[in-house]
C-alpha cells in the first residue's frame, strides 16, 4: 500500500542559514513536532550518515524509532528516513525576498512497511485520521521552528 505524500511550508522571516541553524540541529526535534518528542544523535556532529534513536508519542501511546540522515546541504536540505516504516522526512529551505521558505514533507515512495500499517489501522486510528494528524503535526512543527528563526 502506497501511502501518500504529506507536505506543508511555511514563509519565515530569517536566513536560510538562521533557519538552517534551528532546522538542523535535530537534538531540538521535540521541541517543534508533536509526535517526534526526543531524537538521540548517534556519533555527535549532524551529517549525511548520521542515526538516530527517536521517541514518538500520540497520547498514551509511546513507541521508538531509529533514523538515518540521508540527505544533508546545508542552508538548502535536510532528509532521513525511518527504517521501520520506510518513510523520509525532508525539509527544504528556498530564500525568498524576506527571509526563507520552509517546506516539510514526509514521503513512502515504496510505500509504508506491513508492520506500519497494520499499527495505523489497528493503533493509530487508521490511515485518513493518522495522515490528518500527521499533516496537523507538520503545520505545528513549521509554526515552532518559524518562532524560534525568528527571534
Amino acid at each position: 500500500m502506497a501511502a501518500s505524500t504529506l507536505e506543508s511550508s511555511i514563509d519565515i522571516d530569517a536566513n536560510p542559514q538562521d533557519v538552517w541553524a534551528v532546522v538542523a540541529d535535530l537534538q531540538r526535534m521535540g521541541e517543534w513536532s508533536p509526535q517526534c518528542r526526543k531524537m538521540l544523535i548517534l556519533g555527535g556532529v549532524v551529517g549525511e550518515g548520521t542515526r538516530t534513536v527517536n521517541l514518538n508519542r500520540k497520547g498514551l501511546l509511546v513507541w521508538p524509532t531509529t533514523s538515518k540522515v540521508v540527505s544533508f546541504v546545508p542552508n538548502k536540505r535536510l532528509a532521513f528516513r525511518i527504517p521501520e516504516n520506510r518513510t523520509i522526512w525532508s525539509y527544504v529551505l528556498e530564500p525568498t525576498e524576506t527571509g526563507t521558505r520552509l517546506t516539510e514533507r514526509r514521503e513512502a515512495p515504496s510505500g509504508t512497511s506491513g508492520v506500519s500499517q497494520f499499527l495505523v489501522k489497528w493503533v493509530l486510528g487508521g490511515n485518513d485520521g493518522f495522515e490528518r494528524e500527521l499533516t496537523e503535526g507538520i503545520d505545528q512543527t513549521l509554526a515552532r521552528i518559524k518562532a524560534a528563526a525568528e527571534k
